[in-house]
């Protein structure tokens, strides 16, 4: 996860991996064989479960909720496993995904509510900067939502025109 799956979206650290395995095992998902390694620790070999197989399939059907959080980690997981899973899926996941970021987007990426009168806290901020580095900062969000967009729209026009073989 430290290499070039590090733009997947997550950052996880090697214990975090271990106690999540263990409340799968826990719940009959996963199961394990110990491979032993000539000098070194044995390995664990993880494996899945029929009923971890089934838990897995009803989280990939179950319904695609985006989050009000640009790219989500949810979202990620979603597009990347549960697509895996079934290409009907993953195109589902983008196209909510895409109809929520549209819906939720300014049409121009002007920020309008920031009022004149503005007037911050303290005395020594000149309100008019302050203004600037407002309308700076929203349009640097609205940059990254536009991105965002037109990424879901060419994801998604990819994977419509995929041709399995």
């Amino acid at each position: 996860m430290d290499g070039r799956l590090r733009y997947i979206g997550y950052q996880v650290q090697g214990p975090q991996i271990y106690r999540r395995l263990a409340k799968l095992v826990e719940r009959g998902w996963i199961e394990f064989e110990v491979d032993p390694r000539d000098g070194g620790p044995d390995a664990k070999v993880y494996s899945l479960t029929e009923e971890g197989r089934e838990a897995l399939w009803e989280w990939a059907r179950s319904p695609y909720q985006p989050s009000p959080r640009l790219a989500d980690p949810d979202f990620v997981l979603r597009f990347l496993f549960a697509g895996l899973l079934d290409r009907d899926i993953a195109i589902s996941v983008v196209r909510t995904e895409l109809e929520y970021r549209l819906n939720d987007a300014s049409p121009t990426g002007t920020l309008d509510e920031v009022s004149a009168d503005f007037r911050p806290q303290l005395p020594e901020i000149d309100p008019a900067w302050a203004r600037q580095l407002f309308i700076s900062a929203h349009e640097y969000g609205f940059s990254q939502h536009a991105s965002y967009i037109t990424w879901l729209q060419l994801t998604l026009a990819r994977l419509q025109n995929h041709r399995t073989i």
